[in-house]
C-alpha cells in the first residue's frame, strides 16, 4: 500500500512538466516548464549554498525546491508580477496541497506539506533560501534576455528592483549581485 500511494504520487507529479511559465529558458526560444524550473533551482541550491544567510540544510533546502511548486499542478502558475493572481493564490495552492500530498502515505505527506508550509512561510533557513533563489533564477534568466518576459507584461524596472528584494531574506550576497543586473538592464533602457 505504500509503495503503490508513492507511485501513485510520482506518476502524478508526471503532470508538472505540462506547467507552462512565463520565463524563457536561457536561449529564448520558448517558456520553461515548473519541473525544468524546478530542477534548475535544485542546482542553484546545490551550487549556492555557501551564500545563504544562515547555515542550511542543503538536502532539506533541495527537497524544498523540488516539492515547492508542486501545487501549480492543480493551481497553475502565478506570475511573480501578477497581482491579481495573487489574490486567490494561497487559497488555490492550499486546496492543491490537501489533494496532492494527500496521495502519500502519511509521515511523507506531513514531511512535504510541512516543507511545502515552511517554504510559503519562510519560516526556516532553508525556506528562506529556496525562496530567495526562486526568486532570482527567473530574474536571472529574464536579465539574460533583455528582460523579454518582463517587456512582455509590461513590468517597470521599479517593480523589479522592489520585488527583487526578497531575495535578500535568504542570501544578501546573491541579492547584491542581482541588485547590480537589474541596474544594469535599467541602464541599456530595456525596462520602462
Amino acid at each position: 500500500e505504500t509503495l503503490e500511494k508513492q507511485l501513485a504520487f510520482i506518476m502524478e507529479l508526471d503532470k508538472i512538466k505540462n506547467i507552462p511559465r512565463q520565463t524563457y529558458i536561457s536561449d529564448g526560444s520558448r517558456k520553461e516548464n515548473d519541473a525544468e524550473h524546478s530542477f534548475h533551482l535544485a542546482l542553484f541550491v546545490i551550487m549556492l549554498a555557501e551564500y545563504a544567510n544562515e547555515p542550511i540544510d542543503v538536502l532539506k533546502a533541495v527537497k524544498t525546491v523540488l516539492i515547492h511548486d508542486i501545487v501549480e499542478i492543480d493551481a497553475g502558475d502565478t506570475y511573480f508580477f501578477d497581482d491579481k493572481g495573487y489574490e486567490t493564490k494561497r487559497d488555490r495552492e492550499t486546496r492543491a496541497a490537501d489533494r496532492l500530498f494527500g496521495l502519500l502515505p502519511n509521515e511523507q505527506r506531513d514531511e512535504y506539506r510541512t516543507l511545502w508550509e515552511e517554504f510559503e512561510a519562510g519560516s526556516t533557513p532553508e525556506a528562506r533560501f529556496a525562496s530567495s533563489v526562486d526568486r532570482m533564477q527567473p530574474m536571472l534568466l529574464n536579465y539574460l534576455k533583455d528582460g523579454i518576459s518582463w517587456r512582455e507584461h509590461n513590468v517597470s524596472y521599479e517593480q523589479v528592483k522592489e520585488r527583487g528584494k526578497c531575495i535578500k531574506g535568504g542570501s544578501e550576497k546573491l541579492w547584491e549581485h542581482m541588485d547590480a543586473l537589474f541596474d544594469d538592464v535599467h541602464n541599456k533602457g530595456l525596462l520602462k
